[in-house]
This record gives C-alpha cells, structure tokens and sequence, in this order.
C-alpha cells in the first residue's frame, strides 16, 4: 500500500487544518482493517493522533487531541481526512498517515500498522 499525505502547512493558534491521505497500490480486502495519523514533533518519540477502522468507521483518538480532532474516510476514493480544530502551538509536528492490520489493542501503536505515507509538516504560530 502506498500513501500520500498532504494539506500541512502554517496554521495560526486557534486556526484548523485539514490534512488528506490517499491510499493506492495493493486491494485494502483484508490487508487494511485500520488507518491511522500519528506525529512526530521536533525532538520527540512519534506519537498516535487517531485511527479508523476500514469497515464501519469506529474511530479511537489520543487524549491530547480528543474534542478537537475529526478522522474520517472516502471508501470510494481510498482517502482518509484528519480534521483538527483549535490548534495549538504544541500541534506543530510531522504528521504520518499509516495502514494496518492489526487487532484494535494496537490501533494505538506504531506497532500495528504496516504502510506509511511519507509525512507531511504542520507548524502552528502562536
């Protein structure tokens, strides 16, 4: 599976941004159960943003963007959206997009998915 991420960019405190990762290559029947957004800001660990389940949409978020953040996806189009709102200086960060196959214990971690987009970089002004 092959992904593209894009929509980062300079946002302001308080602002929204709206970032888009489009899926292509092998069929997602089986091989993708799950996508996720995690990021990376400058000096720390990656960390998980959020995650939707392919087939029937439940979504999982990370307390530190729980309220503010919206994942989303277009089956038809092999796209899954990360919608956040009220950003906030401490937002800045690469964001990935990952695929997964993994059991919903490890939505959460790096660990479950197999496939990442090649990230794109959010800078927040405050």
């Amino acid at each position: 599976v092959q992904l593209q991420a894009s929509g980062g960019g300079l946002v302001q405190a308080r602002g929204s941004m709206r970032l888009s990762c489009a899926a292509s290559g092998r069929t997602f029947s089986g091989y993708v159960i799950v996508m996720g957004w995690f990021r990376q800001a400058p000096g720390k660990e990656r960390e998980f943003v959020a995650a939707i389940k392919w087939s029937g949409g439940s979504t999982y978020y990370a307390d530190s963007v729980k309220g503010r953040a919206t994942i989303s996806r277009d089956n038809a189009k092999k796209t899954v959206y990360l919608q956040m709102n009220t950003l906030k200086p401490e937002d800045t960060a690469v964001y990935y997009c990952a695929a997964g196959r993994a059991i919903q214990s490890y939505y959460r971690s790096e660990y479950g998915y197999h496939s990442w987009g090649q990230g794109t970089l959010v800078t927040v002004s405050s």
